[in-house]
């Protein structure tokens, strides 16, 4: 037994302690070459190393004890100081087990979370945020980021294999044990990260400021006064871009280019940007007031990346009907305002351009391809017929694509379908669509701008040459590289917009009356029979379109209803939870329905007729998805409640879809929006 606990020594320290017993070897050597030459000289060196390996034997013997106990001792002491610069090493450090309760901690980590005793629990008791078994599953380190009272850290895990431990100890069976500990640190990020937030803060921020209606609001105003407005309006914009320490340089008459800090835009988001409703109060004697569009952009790598999110901001705002804030940064848009109802332009200057340009675009292309919304609607089947004759007038093919035709729709699609007067492809589906497509072909979007709500976005990929025709707010999702976009929001639909292209396409263009009933019933329908959203060049348009051939009377009749819609339609009305005193909320039933979806629609409409109703919402459910149908008057913008639930639209006339919940569910998620946006002061 004494054999085997008997410590050896090995490495350096052995050689070190026997190369005196190696070089009497080599003196034996050298006596053996002595004796050759001189037998005395060998005897008397025999002697010296005889003596030689007595001392060294014995000294070997003796210092090897004192040498190991040295070393113990030191190893000791050693360990002892190691493990007292642990405890007090200013980085918080704590051993954790494997499955996350902590074992031990220094003194610096028990002051950062202001506890000495009772560490022995689980990690995630201290810090809920860190799971252990999660963080580790897979790798051997990982990093958290953490908030203290202290300040901010950051805690990195880190795995300890106790593997080798069990190989060399005699009460655990190496076999099959992976055991480990876990080191855990924190690291103060405090300062950095505050140097960091305030060098974000002070990043260059890029805005522009226009003014929606200046001229406008000039022509209500006395001329002598007008100086004087321009110069309120001037001082309002500077004063406010002053108070947060920002640059504004007046560019045109109605344009101003801003530079702002990042802090300060938070700081403009934070109060709602309050210069859209302060530029409203300057008023002396202009009958119009003034509004303004604000767009911001933040974030991009560069100034100029951050110039061009400050265009497409304003390009947002002005598309959406004016009178809001965009910001932009790479990760989101945020909209602010938008809560008065468009301005509609007098001059028809644009339509005239915009004419011009579609012509231009139209003769250079071999065909035309012209698409709307899916489940298209009387105002995107309207638009199409009545650039379906633009085309022909220019003696281009043409196509319609629809592929599900609804019962609103029906109507007007069977007074061209066997029509000897039209193509028999005139009007296609989605798969005839696909083959369509040339490099000579131009396909034309209308009432929609959304890409993935477009009958056939395939055909977005397809064709080089888009034309977008659309009377929707602009949302996040925009349809790209268009050839040329004409998106007004203060057009009643989109079918008035083609109407008054037609006007300035070509001398000559003879619109057949089918095809003006079809455009003046999109109008009809998307102004509730000319009751909202109209101005007078909605009504010079109806009137071209009568001149064109539109009968009233026809058109009535091929919007009468069947009798179980209209039952339908009434029992959602009947139906109606007031939620709030000011919104009602329905469901519509779509059991027997060919196009419940409209019903809904009209039911929300209906609803706008009782007394103190501000908006009025409609569910209905049809092939597994949710349908919002969110109507208004006036005093309430249910573009930015439907926006909220991941919709869009108009302020009077929006909606939204939802896969995957009940009706029930739908109820409650409005609710949900409509609680949260009156906390908030939205509406």
């Amino acid at each position: 037994m004494k054999a085997k606990n008997k410590i050896r020594i090995k490495g350096s320290m052995k050689l070190y302690l026997q190369t005196s017993l190696y070089m009497g070897v080599l003196l034996l050597a050298l006596n053996l070459g002595i004796y050759l030459l001189d037998l005395v000289s060998g005897l008397m060196l025999s002697v010296f190393i005889l003596l030689y390996f007595v001392l060294n034997l014995y000294l070997y013997f003796k210092n090897k004890t004192v040498v190991l106990n040295e070393l113990v001792s030191f190893a000791t002491e050693y360990g002892q100081i190691q493990r007292q610069l642990l405890k007090e090493l200013e980085l918080p450090y704590a051993l954790l087990d494997d499955g996350g309760r902590i074992i031990w901690t220094n003194r610096m980590f028990e002051e950062k979370i202001h506890k000495v005793k009772g560490l022995s629990k689980p990690i995630s008791n201290l810090f809920p945020q860190i799971n252990v078994d999660k963080l580790l599953e897979e790798q051997e380190e990982a990093s958290v980021e953490l908030s203290l009272e202290t300040g901010e850290f950051t805690a990195k895990l880190k795995k300890i294999s106790l593997k080798e431990m069990a190989e060399n100890s005699d009460i655990i069976s190496p076999e099959g044990y992976n055991g480990f500990l876990i080191a855990f640190y924190l690291f103060d990020e405090t300062a950095l990260r505050i140097a960091l937030k305030e060098n974000d803060n002070q990043s260059l921020a890029v805005g522009m400021i226009y003014l929606d209606n200046y001229e406008e609001a000039l022509e209500t105003t006395e001329e002598v006064r007008r100086s004087l407005l321009v110069a309120l309006i001037d001082r309002k914009v500077n004063k406010y871009i002053s108070a947060v320490d920002g640059i504004c340089k007046k560019l045109e008459k109605d344009k101003f280019l801003v530079i702002l800090r990042k802090e300060a835009v938070t700081q403009l988001q934070n109060s709602k940007f309050e210069l859209l409703e302060d530029v409203k109060t300057v008023n002396i004697g202009n009958e119009m007031a003034v509004t303004v569009s604000i767009g911001i952009g933040l974030g991009g790598l560069t100034y100029s990346q951050n110039y061009e999110f400050a265009r497409t901001s304003i390009d947002l705002a002005l598309g959406r009907g004016g009178d809001q804030a965009v910001v932009k940064t790479p990760e989101k848009i945020s909209y602010y305002g938008g809560k008065s109802q468009t301005v509609e332009k007098n001059t028809r200057v644009k339509a005239r351009v915009k004419a011009h340009a579609l012509r231009e675009i139209i003769t250079a292309k071999d065909s035309v391809i012209i698409m709307g919304h899916r489940m298209a609607d009387v105002d995107s089947f309207g638009a199409a017929v009545g650039l379906y004759r633009i085309a022909r007038s220019l003696d281009r093919k043409a196509h319609i694509v629809i592929n599900q035709v609804t019962t609103s729709v029906k109507p007007l699609v069977d007074l061209f379908i066997d029509n000897h007067d039209y193509e028999a492809d005139m009007i296609v589906n989605t798969s005839q669509a696909l083959e369509l497509p040339t490099n000579n072909a131009v396909l034309v979007v209308v009432d929609v701008n959304k890409p993935s709500i477009t009958e056939c976005p395939e055909l977005l990929k397809l064709c080089k040459s888009i034309v977008v025709l659309d009377h929707h707010r602009q949302g996040t999702e925009t349809i790209e590289n268009a050839t040329l976009s004409y998106v007004e929001s203060y057009a009643s639909s989109t079918s008035e917009m083609v109407s008054e292209i037609l006007q300035y396409i070509n001398d000559g263009v003879k619109v057949r009356p089918y095809e003006a009933d079809c455009m003046y019933s999109g109008i009809m329908i998307d102004t509730n029979n000319f009751m909202s959203k109209t101005g007078v060049r909605t009504f010079e348009a109806a009137a071209f379109l009568r001149r064109c051939g539109a009968d009233v009377t026809r058109v009535r009749k091929l919007f009468r209803e069947d009798a179980l819609e209209y039952k339908a339609k009434a029992d959602a009305v009947s139906q109606a939870e007031i939620y709030r005193e000011d919104y009602a909320i329905s469901v519509c039933k779509s059991q027997g329905l060919e196009s419940p979806t409209i019903v809904g629609a009209q039911a929300a409409n209906e609803l706008l007729n009782i007394i103190g109703i501000k908006a009025s919402f409609v569910l209905t459910e049809y092939q597994g998805t949710i349908y919002f149908s969110a109507r208004s008057i006036d005093e309430v913008n249910v573009q930015l409640i439907m926006e909220k639930m991941g919709g869009g639209g108009h302020m009077t006339i929006a909606g939204c879809q939802f896969t995957g919940i009940t009706i029930e569910e739908g109820i409650s998620k409005l609710k949900e929006c409509l609680d949260l946006m009156l906390k908030e002061g939205e509406l």
